[in-house]
């Protein structure tokens, strides 16, 4: 159960809307000082029977107030259609007879790296579970960086540490900090501009807003050096900026004229970036040239909505609106994509975040996938081969039907005793899930939000977490100073 204090915060969070609905400033000025009121007033010790009678009695006078609101944190994880699902099994994606030479060629690729790794770390660590993810109690070097706590206390986020309101009022539907870096973010909106914040040093503020897109902007993306953002907007644009001075240095139009949706650089070569269309294309750009790379176009059963490669590079995973996950070979010398697999995780449901893990490392087990599908479940999935098959390894249930949430895996994991999952969720509140834990998985849960939380965003060292929702608040969540 979350502090009371926490849970008080969500409701003033929820009735929010409500205050000066022509004042949208107020109200986030509102919610920033109720933190900081809560906070220092949980430091009191006040008795637990107080709280939670100040709890109820707050609650029942903003509803007398405002009225009563939609419960939405009350509901009932619905099961996945059964007949039409394939949360566990992944199938050979079945290509055009004409390219039989192709398949051939890509059959005789080694399945062996992903398999062997997983055997090797299995063989050193028996006493796991079989099929265990995360790494193993006889991993000395990473409890002692965790300094042997456990992993609430690892992820202990409750404390608000700036709240952003420039795109109030317009859903903002990706953030992501920069690579490596502890005090840089950036997020998109539905307004069509992005901002790059910083948060040292203090106070935290917006460096620079990003404008010229002419619709909603979609997704973004920070190359590995954090120079350039490429985003996609709904006015059929990728557009690539200059982050240190807001500068869009080039635009590039979609041949088919239709929505961007959804972009991710190649890991390996940030020259290439790959982008999903809402007439269910995918196309490798090269953003140098601003030209479409040849072989390096594909077409899924739906709009596509989520990118991820793995970490070399080799495996990219898209998912569409149509409940489908293709896995693709990604050529790195020429750039060029090759169907590989198909998995139906269920029929109609939108894909709407998928995060790749690579885990081969000495103390953990499997590639691993994040997924968020519709489905009032957060997906965990196992890769088993070279070519992306999937298999189910758990799920957790979440409130998520129709909203483009979006999932993380914690940056530290290899270095935590145990292993650990963030995700945004429809009733306005952000979950942490531990992996391991078969039952009450729920390692944290964070409160605050007026809206549905669409995504959320570690720091490098995971002593800031970020999170965006539908109402358009940033939220940057500071870890509890032990």
């Amino acid at each position: 159960m979350a502090a009371v204090w926490q849970q008080v915060l969500a409701v003033d969070a929820r009735y929010n809307a409500y205050r000066t609905p022509t004042f949208p400033q107020f109200r986030t000025q509102y919610i920033r000082r109720r933190s900081q009121l809560l906070r220092e007033n949980a430091k009191c010790g006040f008795e637990p029977g107080l709280r939670r009678q100040y709890l109820r009695l707050r609650s029942q006078l903003l509803a007398l107030r405002y009225g009563p609101l939609s419960e939405q944190s009350s509901f009932r994880a619905s099961s996945v259609r059964s007949s039409r699902t394939t949360l566990d099994r992944m199938e050979d994606f079945e290509e055009d007879p004409r390219a039989q030479g192709a398949r051939g060629h890509r059959r005789s690729v080694s399945r062996g790296s992903y398999q062997l790794q997983a055997q090797m770390n299995r063989a050193v660590y028996d006493e796991r579970p079989p099929g265990s993810l995360v790494p193993t109690s006889v991993a000395e070097a990473s409890r002692a960086m965790a300094g042997d706590t456990t992993l609430s206390e690892n992820y202990a986020f409750a404390g608000m540490h700036h709240i952003f309101d420039q795109h109030v009022d317009s859903a903002v539907p990706r953030l992501q900090f920069a690579n490596d870096d502890k005090h840089l973010l950036a997020c998109c909106s539905l307004d069509g501009t992005l901002s790059i914040m910083t948060l040292s040093p203090p106070p935290p503020s917006v460096k620079v807003t990003l404008k010229g897109h002419g619709g909603p902007v979609t997704d973004f993306a920070w190359s590995l050096s954090n120079d350039i953002i490429v985003s996609t907007s709904l006015d059929g644009t990728l557009r690539i900026w200059n982050t240190e001075d807001g500068r869009c240095i080039r635009e590039v139009r979609d041949p088919e004229s239709s929505e961007l949706l959804c972009c991710t650089f190649q890991p390996m070569n940030n020259n290439l970036t790959v982008v999903g269309n809402s007439k269910h294309h995918l196309q490798v750009v090269n953003i140098s040239t601003g030209k479409k790379v040849k072989g390096g176009s594909s077409k899924l059963t739906g709009r596509v909505l989520s990118l991820s490669f793995d970490a070399p590079g080799r495996i990219l995973w898209a998912g569409d609106d149509r409940g489908s996950i293709f896995s693709f070979l990604f050529d790195m010398a020429t750039g060029k994509l090759t169907k590989a697999k198909r998995l139906v995780v269920s029929e109609g449901s939108s894909i709407c975040s998928i995060s790749a893990r690579s885990w081969i490392s000495r103390e953990a087990r499997d590639p691993s996938l994040l997924v968020n599908a519709c489905v009032n479940k957060l997906l965990l999935y196992r890769v088993v081969d070279n070519e992306g098959t999937l298999q189910l390894k758990r799920s957790f249930p979440i409130q998520h039907g129709s909203q483009l949430v979006h999932s993380i895996f914690c940056p530290l994991m290899s270095f935590r005793q145990g292993a650990c999952v963030v995700t945004g969720s429809e009733d306005t509140c952000v979950y942490f899930f531990d992996v391991e834990r078969n039952t009450k998985a729920i390692v944290n849960k964070l409160q605050g939000h007026g809206g549905p939380v669409l995504d959320v965003s570690f720091n490098c060292d995971e002593s800031l977490l970020a999170s965006a929702d539908s109402t358009g608040m940033v939220i940057i969540w500071r870890r509890e100073q032990k």
